[in-house]
């Protein structure tokens, strides 16, 4: 295990994807359904360019699950873009975070795993800072809130799918089937709402795809060179620094009620990646 540099590559990842929804939230003038189409659109330079500088095969040969995948993550991606209009982006990124708690749920009803008493508390820690943030903290508009839980929920759909796929597909090929259906589903939606951008906005569409590859690339090289349960908490430090970025740019305010719901959703997941460690060694 290298964990020095998987902790520097981890750091780099929540600093890729932060400024990724920093810049979904700079673009309030462009529609959604339009930063799903270049998010994705831009993301393909990548992924087709690995695919075929390393002669993988594009077509896979489990084309249901495939699609099915980019499908559940294209409209996951579209509802967490419509939610930063409505939220503040670090609000919007913690609550999207509580999508393991719906994994697990669909686990024990789709791949009939079982969970284990701990991770039930640790879960409903995670829920009361939800409740706390839509209870407590006036800002929290209802909108927002339903779309970013909806996003969550088929993120959490996701995980589940992708470990029916397992290790049968090269991750790379996986991404590039959810890029080449999140474009198509982008484009088609964004056609009634299309707005030309202007100036700089055309950096910053473009410029999604490349903060998107590279988290992805440095989150997968960072559990690539140290134990999962040692890397995913660190994954919840892209909240951090979405929270400081808005901050920073956007004047956004977070009141102790925010705080405190966040605080307790991510230190929620965190001890349930933790206890899932712990389980893992003992077997």
């Amino acid at each position: 295990m290298d964990v020095k540099n998987a902790i520097k590559y981890m750091i780099i990842s929540s600093l890729a994807f932060a400024f990724m929804n920093i810049i979904v939230k700079y673009l309030k003038n462009v529609s959604s359904y339009e930063i799903v189409f270049f998010r994705s659109l831009s993301s393909l330079f990548f992924t087709f360019g690995y695919l075929i500088r390393y002669k993988i095969p594009m077509v896979s040969s489990n084309n249901k699950l495939m699609v099915l995948r980019s499908l559940a993550g294209a409209f996951s991606m579209l509802l967490f873009f419509m939610s930063l209009k409505y939220l503040s982006v670090g609000t919007a990124v913690s609550l999207r975070y509580i999508a393991p708690i719906f994994a697990a749920i669909f686990a024990v009803f789709l791949l009939k795993e079982k969970i284990k008493t701990l991770q039930w508390l640790f879960f409903v820690i995670s829920f009361v800072g939800v409740i706390i943030l839509k209870g407590l903290d006036t800002q929290i508009d209802t909108t927002g809130l339903i779309l970013v839980l909806l996003a969550a929920v088929l993120s959490g759909l996701v995980y589940i799918i992708i470990n029916k796929i397992g290790n049968s597909e090269h991750p790379v090929v996986v991404v590039n089937y959810f890029m080449v259906i999140a474009t198509i589903l982008g484009g088609v939606l964004s056609i009634p709402h299309w707005v030309t951008p202007k100036g700089m906005e055309w950096v910053y569409l473009f410029s999604l795809g490349a903060f998107g590859y590279y988290g992805q690339l440095y989150m997968t090289k960072a559990f690539q060179n140290a134990a999962t349960n040692l890397m995913a908490p660190l994954k919840y430090i892209e909240v951090v620094f979405t929270v400081i970025l808005g901050a920073t740019l956007f004047g956004e305010i977070y009141t102790f009620w925010s705080l405190l719901g966040m605080a307790l959703i991510i230190g929620g997941l965190v001890l349930n990646v933790w206890y899932k460690g712990r389980l893992k060694e003992k077997v």
